[in-house]
C-alpha cells in the first residue's frame, strides 16, 4: 500500500511516498500494567477474551490503510482508536497518527479478526521522528466523536502511558534494533476510552506536541453497512 505525507520540518513541508507491505497493530502496548488490566476489563464488558501476551501483535492486511475522510463498516458495531503510527522512509524514522477501527461485536470472537476486518485510517501528514524523539513522552494524542449532535472527547493521554516504539519493536521483532525495518509500518497502542467504548458516526484524532503547538489531525465518517443473512 502507497500513503503519501506532507512532512513538517520548522516552516519547510516536504511530501514523501511511502510503500508500506507490513502493518502491525501492537495492542496492550501501555506501560502501566494497572492501566493495561483496567483496558482488558473494559473489553471484556463486550466480551472480549484476555490476551494471550502483553503486548500483543496483531499483523493487518496493507491493503486496509486508507487516507481517506471516510470508511464504510458492515454493521454498527465498530469503533475507533487513535493511535501514532511509526514507519521509515528513505531510512528516516517518521511519526503520523491512525485509528485501529475495530469491530467490537466480532472482537468477542476473534481480536484479530475483528481488527483485520475494518479500514484504519491514516493522517496525511507526519513529523520526522529525531524532531519529537527527546520529549516523546509528552506529546499527547486525542480523540473525538459524534454524539448528541455534539462533539465530545473520546480519548485522551499522553504517549508517556504507552511503550516507546523502539520498545515495541524489539518485542516484535524478538531482538533489539535501532534500525526500523522499510516497509515495515507500527500502530503503537492507545489510551482508554472516556465514557466507555462505543460507536459514532464519525472519528476525530490528533497528536499534539505541546513544546511547538504542531498538530497533527485527520477526521473520517464511518457510513454502516447493512448486515443481511
Amino acid at each position: 500500500m502507497r500513503l503519501h505525507f506532507d512532512v513538517e520540518t520548522g516552516s519547510a513541508v516536504r511530501r514523501i511516498a511511502v510503500d508500506v507491505d507490513a502493518f502491525v497493530v501492537a495492542g496492550w502496548a501501555g506501560r502501566d500494567l494497572a492501566a493495561i488490566e483496567h483496558h482488558i476489563e473494559e473489553l471484556a464488558e463486550l466480551g472480549v477474551p484476555r490476551p494471550s501476551a502483553v503486548p500483543l501483535f496483531y499483523r493487518v492486511a496493507e491493503n486496509q490503510l486508507t487516507q481517506s475522510s471516510s470508511i464504510q463498516a458492515l454493521g454498527p458495531d465498530s469503533s475507533g482508536e487513535v493511535e501514532v503510527l511509526v514507519f521509515s522512509a528513505d531510512g528516516e524514522m517518521f511519526v503520523s497518527l491512525t485509528s485501529d477501527h475495530t469491530d467490537r461485536k466480532l472482537e468477542a470472537q476473534s481480536v484479530a479478526l475483528a481488527k483485520q476486518v475494518c479500514a484504519k485510517p491514516v493522517a496525511s501528514k507526519a513529523w520526522r521522528f529525531a524532531d519529537v524523539a527527546g520529549h516523546w513522552d509528552e506529546l499527547v494524542i486525542r480523540s473525538f466523536i459524534s454524539e448528541g449532535g455534539r462533539q465530545v472527547t473520546y480519548q485522551e493521554g499522553t504517549l508517556a502511558a504507552l511503550r516507546p516504539p523502539s520498545n515495541l519493536l524489539a518485542g516484535y521483532l524478538g531482538e533489539e534494533t535501532e534500525v526500523w525495518p522499510a516497509g515495515m509500518a507500527m500502530s503503537c497502542g492507545t489510551v482508554g476510552a472516556i465514557g466507555g467504548i462505543r460507536p459514532a458516526g464519525s472519528f476525530s484524532m490528533e497528536l499534539f506536541d505541546p513544546r511547538t503547538g504542531r498538530r497533527l489531525c485527520h477526521n473520517y465518517a464511518i457510513e454502516v453497512l447493512p448486515e443481511v443473512a
